[in-house]
């Protein structure tokens, strides 16, 4: 069952606008692998900062912000992406770097 990104009323599959709000509906794209492994990899670079509690106030915020962009669909600017490296996981800002190229 679909929803409506504007109201969060049912859609029928294959319907091109909501019912209820009229919204068009946006056909729901699935996120590249390489962007899921990145989730995966920015959630262990928290779990691996987990023993110092500081480092947890930019490792969570950054990670929760890329899960919701790739969620959806929104581009991360190359600067997220190079502090990932830095700051989170080094794996994860170089999958992020490079997810551009590995589009599905």
């Amino acid at each position: 069952m679909k929803y409506c990104t504007k109201c969060g009323s049912a859609i029928e599959d294959g319907a091109k606008y909501c019912v209820n709000c009229g919204a068009p509906c946006a056909p729901v794209k699935k996120p590249a692998t390489i962007k899921v492994i990145a989730e995966v990899f920015m959630i262990l670079g928290c779990i691996s900062s987990g023993w110092a509690l500081i480092p947890l106030c930019w490792t969570v915020p950054m990670t929760v912000k890329y899960m919701r962009s790739v969620k959806e669909g929104a581009d991360v600017s190359t600067g997220f992406k190079v502090c990932s490296l830095i700051f989170v996981n080094l794996i994860a800002g170089v999958l992020m770097l490079v997810s551009n190229d590995f589009e599905d």
